[in-house]
């Protein structure tokens, strides 16, 4: 016996749309071409399909936007291969940045303070951002303006190191400071 699904049969699948127009999908009356192996102009767009069957290759429409569409006779499947490389590059080298979060009591002692103090200036040394942030318990919140003296008192000792992106600001029970770290001279 077989099993039903329910809502009925399951829906035929569909073929993934390519992501440009290709050879006969292109539908505009002339295109201009572009590419190595091809005399540049603008062509009546069953000319360019012509060429690009001469050569065993495809027409891909690059440039859908532009008056004639830009086209390029070329193997459609490297084509889509390169352009997935160069986005694999790109996001290679696409910089992630780090947050690192330190928290502080309303009435953090000074080792304390020294202790979160260094671990600040390694992650800004590293190149990552620094967000501290004073949470305050129960009726603790009453002594905001302690947590804001001890965030500008953490800001100026990481003068050296970063420079400070959001100055104490009141969030809830959690009032935040950010440093970025400052760029290294050349």
């Amino acid at each position: 016996m077989a099993l039903k699904r329910p809502g009925g049969p399951r829906p035929p699948m569909r073929k993934k749309e390519p992501d440009h127009r290709i050879n006969e999908l292109i539908k505009v009356p002339e295109v201009r071409l572009v590419g190595d192996n091809v005399e540049q102009g603008v062509y009546p767009t069953r000319k360019a399909l012509e060429l690009a069957d001469e050569l065993e290759l495809d027409l891909v429409e690059i440039s859908p936007n532009a008056v004639p569409p830009v086209c390029k006779i070329i193997d459609y499947s490297k084509f889509v291969y390169e352009q997935k490389k160069k986005q694999k590059e790109i996001k290679a080298n696409a910089k992630q940045t780090v947050i690192k979060e330190i928290r502080f009591g309303p009435n953090s002692g000074d080792h304390d303070f020294d202790f979160k103090l260094k671990h600040a200036i390694k992650f800004l040394e590293n190149g990552e951002k620094v967000r501290a942030y004073v949470h305050f318990k129960g009726r603790a919140i009453v002594h905001k303006d302690q947590g804001e003296i001890l965030l500008l008192r953490f800001a100026q000792a990481l003068e050296d190191y970063g420079k400070v992106e959001l100055l104490p600001k009141l969030e809830g029970k959690r009032m935040f400071l950010t440093v970025a770290p400052k760029a290294p001279k050349k």
